[in-house]
């Protein structure tokens, strides 16, 4: 989603209820490309810039690297093009079929690879392949197969959902949430997670980001493209409330939520203690690729 920005003055969209209905149930959400939120909506983002963070250290590792669950390939490109240095061999996964697609076609500029692979299913490369594994906002982490697929030494650098992320969201068309509902994906359970797996957690940095939406085409757009937030959404099944949300917007200008974001570091004891190294190429080339 854009950063936060002035929002524009005026504007020639469709302004009754349906038509912002219509147009938000229209957007292709395939990928994480939130270019059309401009204007619509904006997020805070997280001071670390996991993004520029990502290229920073794509520029340094010798080893070769691992993107899970890629969704469209866009950040990984946006890193690998202001990385100052490229990896000897760069493979990313995904699950979803139209994103697959879509991150075949981006990534394919820059020489990585992609592996059609499913969230839940394990990772399908050998131990040891890789020297960093990355992933951004991953549906959730596997810390068994991360730790596994990592050469010793290796490290595991990402930007996870935290708890109860857009919560305000969710509760006012799902109602209020089980508490463990609203601690799923706490950063110090997953600090223990990944300790569990044999990992040393070295940085974890969390905060809270505030969002809003400022059309109800937006919120519809939000739904259908992130679906863990109210699953099974549909226009159809959820208007009256969307109406009543329709209105709220119209008569206060925008819906506040707030996201949740944490920067987790791990790493694999062993080898050198960095994210570089040489080994695990030839087995992790050894994917299909899509």
């Amino acid at each position: 989603m854009p950063r936060p920005r002035p929002r524009p003055r005026t504007r020639t969209r469709p302004r009754t209820f349906d038509e912002l209905l219509a147009e938000g149930a229209s957007v292709p959400t395939e990928g994480w490309d939130f270019s059309w939120f401009e204007g619509r909506a904006v997020e805070a983002r997280p001071s670390w810039g996991y993004a520029t963070t990502l290229a920073g250290r794509l520029g340094t590792v010798d080893g070769p690297v691992l993107d899970v669950q890629t969704g469209g390939g866009e950040v990984l490109a946006f890193a690998l093009g202001r990385a100052r240095g490229r990896p000897p061999l760069v493979v990313a996964t995904e699950g979803w079929p139209p994103n697959v697609r879509k991150a075949a076609r981006t990534l394919r500029p820059y020489g990585a690879a992609l592996v059609a692979a499913a969230e839940a299913a394990p990772l399908p490369f050998a131990d040891g392949s890789f020297s960093l594994v990355v992933s951004r906002h991953p549906v959730r982490p596997h810390w068994h197969e991360i730790a596994r697929v990592l050469e010793p030494g290796g490290a595991y650098l990402a930007q996870h959902v935290g708890p109860a992320s857009a919560f305000e969201l969710v509760e006012f068309f799902l109602g209020p949430q089980p508490e463990e509902s609203r601690t799923a994906r706490d950063p110090e359970r997953e600090r223990r997670d990944a300790e569990a797996a044999g990992l040393e957690v070295v940085e974890l940095r969390a905060e809270r980001l505030r969002m809003e939406f400022f059309d109800i085409a937006a919120v519809v757009h939000f739904l259908r493209k992130v679906i863990w937030m109210v699953p099974g959404f549909t226009v159809e099944e959820y208007r009256p409330r969307l109406r009543e949300l329709h209105e709220r917007i119209e008569a206060e200008g925008s819906f506040a939520a707030h996201s949740s974001r944490h920067l987790v570091e791990a790493r694999r004891p062993g080898g050198p203690g960095g994210a570089g190294g040489s080994g695990g190429a030839e087995a992790a080339a050894s994917g299909r690729r899509a």
